[in-house]
């Protein structure tokens, strides 16, 4: 069974959301584009490293250019696990 995502936002991963620009392989002067998304340990992000790598590996589109950007949506400190309850009248 894979990890929550709400486990992974309290290991510090955040979501990153990258946009590949990349060349029609069939024609070369047409600039096309792909937006990936998932969560990823900043500022090394190995996930979308990787998916830059398979994609010069495997995908016959030869890329222009990558923009991403990182947003952590919560970290360890700002969560907390609350027992108990306060009963007004």
């Amino acid at each position: 069974m894979g990890t929550t995502e709400t486990e992974l936002m309290l290991k510090g991963y955040g979501l990153t959301t990258a946009e590949f620009f990349y060349h029609m392989p069939d024609h070369i002067h047409v600039l096309n584009t792909f937006v990936w998304q998932d969560y990823d340990l900043a500022p090394d992000h190995p996930k979308l490293f990787g998916f830059i790598e398979f994609w010069q590996r495997e995908i016959d589109g030869p890329l222009h250019s990558v923009r991403f950007t990182h947003r952590k949506m919560i970290s360890p400190g700002e969560w907390r696990n609350v027992v108990g309850e306060f009963l007004l009248h």
